[in-house]
C-alpha cells in the first residue's frame, strides 16, 4: 500500500477541507456538513447562487473555486464518492436563505453525482426554491457512444468560471443556464497518465508497466481506453489532440483551422511542474501548427486524481464573450492570477544586452614574458590532464566523481585559447582572460570559484606587479571565494590549499624576502594542507552532506589546487 501523509484514513476528506478553510479567510464551513461556502454570503442576495461539488481527491476542485466571481459553495463527498443528498440540500437551503435569486447546480456527469444532486434539487423545488442543474460531460475518451454519456472532468472548472462571471455580473438564472449549456457543448478534455493513483489505505487502482502510458482515463483512478508504449512529451500531446479531434470518435471536439480556443493543461496530481511546462509548450506548438489560435492558456493543477502522474488537456472553443467571462476577476484561490492574453510559441524574445566597450588592453605580448606565461600554463594543463582519473577517484567518496573531468575541461580550454592567440604577459590581463576561459568552459562550482578567485586577483594586480602585490592578489582572490562560496579554511575544500599557500606568500611583503624560498614554502604548505583534508570534517560543498566516516581520502579540489600551485611556482 503506497505511503500517504494523512492523520487518519477515515478523516482525510474532512481534514483536507478544514485545512483549506483554515488558510483561506474567504471560506466558511457549513456546520454539520462537508460544505464550503463563501464567507460573504450576503453578497449573493438578488443574484444567482452557484453550487458544485463531488467526491474528494480532486483538489483543488471543488472548494478551491469558491469565491467572488466563481462558485458560491461546494459540497464534498468522501474520497472519490458522491456527496450525500442531505448535504447538497443543506447547501441549497443556506444560499436560498441568504436571498439568492435562484440556484444553479453544476454537476459532473457521474451516476452518483447526478442521483444525489438530482434528488436534492427535487426536494428543494418542493420547498419552493428555483433550482436548475447543468450536467457537464467533457470527456473525449470514448470512441463509441455509451449509455452513461461522457464523464465530467477538468472542463468543469471552465464552466464554474463562465457561470461565476455571469452570476457576478447579475445575469438571470435562465441566461446563465442557457449560456453554460452552450459552453459545455463546445468543450472537450482528455487525460493521459504514467501511473495509477491510490486512495489512502488502499492499493493502486490499476497497474502500468514501466514502459507504458494510459490514454483516456478518468479522475477516479479508473483505467482508460487505450494503453500505449511510453512516448516523448511532444508525441504524447499529438496523440492526445488527434484522439480528441478525430471525427470518427463519438465524443470528439470539432476543431477547424482558424478556431480560437481556451487551453487548460491540468496536472492530474503527481506530474512534476517541469514535465507540465514541457507538455504545455508542446500543446501550444501542436495547436498552432494546426492553425488554431489559443486565446488563453491555463497551466497547473485544477482537477486532480490524488497522486496520479498524468496530465489532461481541455479545449473550449471560444468567442469574444466567452473569453471576457474567462478573464473576469475572481477571488477563488485555485484560479490562476494571470495577465490576460493569448498563448503562443512565437513570442518575441528580449534582445540580448550588448556588452559595453572593453577598456583598451595592452597588446598581447610575443616577447619573453608571453613565452614564459605559455610555458607555465602548458605545465599546469599537462598536470591537470595527467591527474584526471586520480581526481575523479578522490571525488567519488564525497561528491559526484567529476572533479577530474571538470579540471581536464579547463585544461583543454586553456590550451585551445593559447593556440588561438598568445596569452597577455601583463599579470592583471592574464588572470582576467583566464577567468573568462574557466567561467565559460569549466562548469561546476569549481569553475565559478576559480573564476571568482582569478577575477578578484586580477583587479588587485591592476597597475601593480611587485612581489607584495602578488601576496595581496592571492588574499583578494581567497576573500572573493569565501564571500560567495561560504567555505572557510578547515572546511575540507580547495580553499584549504589556497589559504595555506597564501599564508606562506605573506613573506613576500618583507623587503628581504627570498623569492624562491617563499615560493617553495608556499607549494609545500599547499600540499601539506591538501593532505591534511583527509582527516577533516567537511563543512561546505557537496561533501558536507556525506557522513564524515566515509571521507577517508583527501579533498579532490584541495589536491587539484596544490598541483596547480606546484606547476605554476616551480
Amino acid at each position: 500500500v503506497p505511503k500517504k501523509l494523512v492523520t487518519t484514513v477515515s478523516g482525510c476528506a474532512d481534514d483536507a477541507l478544514t485545512g483549506l478553510v483554515a488558510c483561506n479567510p474567504g471560506l466558511r464551513l457549513l456546520q454539520g456538513h462537508r460544505v464550503v461556502l463563501r464567507n460573504d454570503l450576503a453578497a449573493v442576495r438578488g443574484r444567482v447562487a452557484l453550487l458544485s461539488g463531488g467526491g474528494s481527491g480532486h483538489e483543488p476542485a471543488h472548494a478551491g473555486y469558491v469565491g467572488k466571481g466563481m462558485l458560491t459553495g461546494v459540497v464534498a463527498g468522501a474520497l472519490f464518492a458522491s456527496p450525500s443528498v442531505g448535504s447538497v440540500l443543506a447547501a441549497i437551503r443556506a444560499v436560498a436563505q441568504a436571498g439568492a435569486a435562484g440556484v444553479l447546480l453544476i454537476v459532473k456527469n457521474y451516476t452518483g453525482d447526478r442521483l444525489n444532486f438530482g434528488m436534492a434539487l427535487e426536494r428543494a423545488r418542493a420547498e419552493g426554491t428555483d433550482v436548475r442543474m447543468v450536467v457537464v460531460g467533457d470527456d473525449c475518451a470514448f470512441t463509441k457512444p455509451g449509455k452513461a454519456g461522457r464523464r465530467g472532468i477538468c472542463g468543469t472548472v471552465l464552466i464554474h468560471k463562465v457561470a461565476g462571471a455571469l452570476a457576478e455580473a447579475g445575469a438571470s438564472l435562465d441566461e446563465i443556464e442557457k449560456k453554460v449549456m452552450a459552453a459545455t457543448k463546445v468543450m472537450g478534455t482528455l487525460g493521459l497518465s504514467l501511473s495509477p493513483c491510490s486512495i489512502p489505505g488502499s492499493k493502486p487502482s490499476f497497474q502500468l508497466a514501466e514502459d507504458e502510458m494510459e490514454l483516456g482515463l478518468g479522475i477516479h483512478g479508473e483505467a482508460g481506453v487505450r494503453r500505449m508504449k511510453m512516448l516523448p512529451a511532444d508525441k504524447a500531446v499529438e496523440t492526445m489532440l488527434k484522439h480528441m479531434t478525430d471525427p470518427s470518435n463519438a465524443s470528439h471536439l470539432s476543431l477547424t483551422p482558424g478556431s480560437s480556443v481556451v487551453l487548460v493543461v491540468n496536472n492530474l496530481g503527481g506530474l512534476s511542474c517541469l514535465e507540465l511546462g514541457i507538455v504545455a509548450g508542446a500543446a501550444v506548438r501542436c495547436l498552432e501548427d494546426r492553425g488554431i489560435s489559443i486565446a488563453r492558456a491555463l497551466v497547473g493543477s485544477f482537477m486532480t486524481a490524488l497522486e496520479m502522474a498524468g496530465v489532461s488537456l481541455t479545449l473550449m472553443l471560444v468567442d469574444e464573450e466567452l473569453v471576457r467571462l474567462i478573464d473576469a476577476k475572481t477571488t477563488a484561490m485555485a484560479w490562476p492570477n494571470l495577465l490576460a492574453g493569448p498563448a503562443t510559441t512565437r513570442r518575441e524574445e528580449v534582445q540580448a544586452p550588448v556588452e559595453g566597450p572593453r577598456k583598451p588592453q595592452e597588446e598581447t605580448g610575443t616577447g619573453p614574458g608571453s613565452a614564459r606565461v605559455q610555458r607555465v600554463l602548458e605545465r599546469v594543463c599537462g598536470t591537470l590532464l595527467d591527474m584526471q582519473d586520480k581526481l575523479n577517484e578522490l571525488d567519488r567518496g564525497a561528491g559526484d566523481g567529476d572533479c577530474g573531468h571538470t579540471h581536464a575541461r579547463a585544461a583543454q580550454a586553456i590550451r585551445e585559447w593559447m593556440r588561438a592567440r598568445p596569452p597577455p604577459a601583463a599579470p592583471a590581463q592574464l588572470l582576467s582572460a583566464l577567468a573568462d576561459v574557466v567561467l565559460e568552459e569549466m562548469g561546476g562550482s569549481s569553475g565559478v570559484l576559480y573564476g571568482l578567485f582569478l577575477t578578484a586577483a586580477a583587479r588587485s594586480l591592476r597597475g601593480h606587479s611587485d612581489l607584495p602585490a602578488w601576496a595581496d592578489a592571492m588574499d583578494a582572490g581567497i576573500e572573493a571565494m569565501q564571500r560567495y562560496g561560504g567555505a572557510a579554511p578547515g572546511d575540507r575544500t580547495m580553499l584549504d590549499s589556497l589559504f595555506a599557500a597564501a599564508q606562506a606568500l605573506h613573506s613576500l611583503r618583507s623587503p628581504s624576502a627570498n623569492l624562491l624560498q617563499v615560493l617553495a614554502a608556499a607549494v609545500q604548505s599547499a600540499e601539506a594542507a591538501a593532505e591534511a583534508t583527509r582527516h577533516m570534517e567537511a563543512g561546505a560543498g557537496r561533501a558536507s552532506y556525506v557522513r564524515s566516516s566515509r571521507l577517508e581520502q583527501p579533498d579532490a579540489g584541495a589536491v587539484a589546487v596544490a598541483a596547480v600551485l606546484r606547476a605554476v611556482l616551480e
